[in-house]
């Protein structure tokens, strides 16, 4: 941004007549410029309103269910597969009405999501001791690193054999696969993010005077919070993941969770009752990302300078 040539010469002459004068002009101008400088530079927009803004950032999702639900219907009518087998959007939409009318969703959200919450802060306390030590000790790391990224990339369904024989068919055999799903993807991000610190800033804390678990605290977490986030959405995307092949496997009397009203809908080749449980168990998954995980991704930019704090 320019500044304007009759402020620079206003500024000039209340210079010569009187400073006090002079040193606020100057302020002012100067106050001016920067202003400026900065709109350019954040990118700040005080054009658009916030119904515009709302509205430039949904409709491209809008666009996307819409061409979803076409494709759909339109190998639908194509009678690719049997209506039996595969039903189409006003089929399934009338099913996902009447089981929500019936009670059995709101039921269902709720025993899945309290399996989900526990299973999920159980292995973030998991994977955060185990990220902190690995991360800290060197022996530990040559020992069990790379195992924390084998037991990432396992499938979990190639635990509920183990689970089941450990658990039988109980809430315990569910939450075993879902830590052990979870867990390591969150120690790993951990292990991650202390491996890119800066030097400088260990160091700087050291001079600071934060040893131990100070420096934990003060220096190594928060600079380590950016990949941590992201594997805590990645361990969510591995709990969530279990935790549906859990609630197909492992059917628990008087437990209407997702997974088994899928799986009874399954029984009974109701091809729209599965496909509403998949569209539910989608919901749920793009609203916690939304909802959660897009928070606080946003907060930690924020706090990185990544994002400009007045940016809707």
């Amino acid at each position: 941004m320019r500044t304007e040539p009759n402020m620079v010469r206003g500024t000039l002459d209340a210079m010569s007549s009187n400073p006090a004068v002079a040193a606020a002009d100057t302020a002012a101008a100067l106050s001016s410029t920067f202003a400026g400088l900065d709109a350019l530079d954040l990118g700040i927009d005080e054009g658009p309103g916030r119904a515009r803004k709302l509205w430039s950032m949904t409709w491209p999702k809008l666009a996307a269910v819409a061409i979803a639900i076409g494709l759909w219907q339109l190998v639908y009518v194509s009678e690719w597969k049997p209506h039996y087998a595969l039903q189409g959007p006003e089929a399934t939409f009338k099913e996902l009405w009447h089981m929500t009318e019936d009670g059995i969703v709101a039921t269902a959200i709720r025993i899945t999501m309290l399996r989900a919450l526990k299973g999920f802060l159980l292995a973030t306390i998991i994977g955060v001791a185990i990220g902190s030590l690995v991360a800290q000790f060197k022996l530990l790391r040559n020992a069990v690193g790379s195992m924390i990224t084998g037991i990432m990339t396992m499938p979990s369904i190639a635990w509920f054999p183990l689970a089941i024989m450990m658990f039988k068919i109980s809430e315990g055999a569910i939450m075993f696969v879902v830590v052990l799903g979870a867990a390591p993807a969150i120690a790993n991000s951990l292990i991650t993010g202390v491996d890119h610190i800066p030097p400088i800033l260990r160091r700087a804390g050291r001079v600071l005077g934060a040893k131990g678990f100070a420096e934990y605290r003060h220096v190594i977490l928060p600079a380590s919070m950016p990949s941590f986030v992201g594997g805590l959405k990645q361990g969510w995307a591995f709990a969530w993941r279990s935790l549906m092949a859990g609630e197909l496997i492992v059917i628990i009397r008087g437990q209407a969770s997702i997974g088994q009203v899928m799986q009874v809908n399954r029984d009974l080749t109701n091809s729209a009752g599965v496909l509403a449980t998949i569209i539910i168990i989608l919901v749920i998954g793009v609203l916690v990302d939304a909802l959660v995980f897009g928070r606080l991704d946003k907060w930690v930019r924020r706090r990185w300078g990544l994002v400009d704090h007045a940016a809707k």
